[in-house]
């Protein structure tokens, strides 16, 4: 991995991953620069058998103000273009098929491909005076990409309205549409986000990722097939060590000592 100073990847608990987006000057864009380096991160955090969850926040006074628009502007051709919105798609996968739960940790804004990233955050827990928007349609460049995210976590006329007018959504609407699951003052915002995390990594990391890939894999299926897909899950999870380990836990009234096995 090449160094890179705009991505700040530091460690709590010996557990919980910690990278910060630290280009404040540009609204911690996603240059292309910066979405190289947050793929290496989450593939080498993904592999890491010590991580158990990962926070990704922004330096400064926001989230992500989205793509790098002199970079966009710089560009000019179609292999540039499609390398650059293919690369940010990959960062983004990279999240969702990842083995570890991923919390945003947002405050400011979040625009275009940086509500993008929110969502596809598997959670994600931002200050109350947090904007969100997917503002591209006011640039003549519709956020085409950041809309299969967003549409994933939110109803389609609202996020059809998100899209067509480019207007910001406030944290409590941002809650009430599934787009966070959660606000809180700026002040509490630090000691909210490492209690979900701790709470998180306080569970079997074995069964965490079995239930990770069972549920983004069972979404985009028909009912039935997600059924029967479920089921195969849970019978292989039912016979890990985890699972004994954490029913026999439960019955016997006592803290389970994992082994994630």
């Amino acid at each position: 991995m090449k160094e890179n100073s705009n991505i700040i990847l530091t460690f709590l608990d010996g557990e919980i991953a910690r990278i910060k987006i630290n280009d404040a000057s540009n609204y911690n864009a996603l240059s292309s620069k910066n979405i190289s380096s947050l793929i290496d991160i989450f593939k080498n955090l993904n592999n890491d058998n010590k991580t158990k969850v990962i926070i990704i926040e922004g330096e400064g006074k926001g989230f992500s103000a989205g793509h790098d628009l002199k970079e966009i502007r710089s560009l000019k051709n179609k292999p540039k273009y499609k390398k650059l919105f293919n690369s940010c798609s990959k960062l983004m996968m990279e999240i969702i098929e990842g083995r570890k739960p991923v919390i945003a940790k947002v405050h400011g804004a979040a625009f275009a491909a940086g509500c993008q990233l929110v969502a596809s955050c598997d959670l994600a827990i931002s200050s109350d005076d947090a904007i969100f928007a997917t503002p591209g349609v006011n640039i003549g460049l519709f956020c085409s990409t950041p809309m299969v995210a967003v549409s994933r976590k939110v109803s389609r006329k609202k996020t059809m309205k998100m899209l067509l007018t480019g207007d910001p959504i406030n944290a409590e609407y941002a809650k009430e549409i599934g787009l966070i699951n959660d606000y809180y003052p700026i002040s509490e915002l630090e000691e909210e986000v490492l209690k979900l995390a701790r709470k998180i990594a306080s569970k079997s990391n074995l069964t965490i990722k079995i239930g990770k890939k069972a549920f983004y894999k069972q979404l985009e299926m028909p009912i039935s097939k997600a059924y029967k897909y479920t089921s195969e899950v849970m019978t292989k999870n039912a016979m890990e060590l985890d699972a004994e380990e954490g029913i026999s836990a439960f019955l016997e009234k006592r803290k389970p000592n994992w082994k994630n096995k």
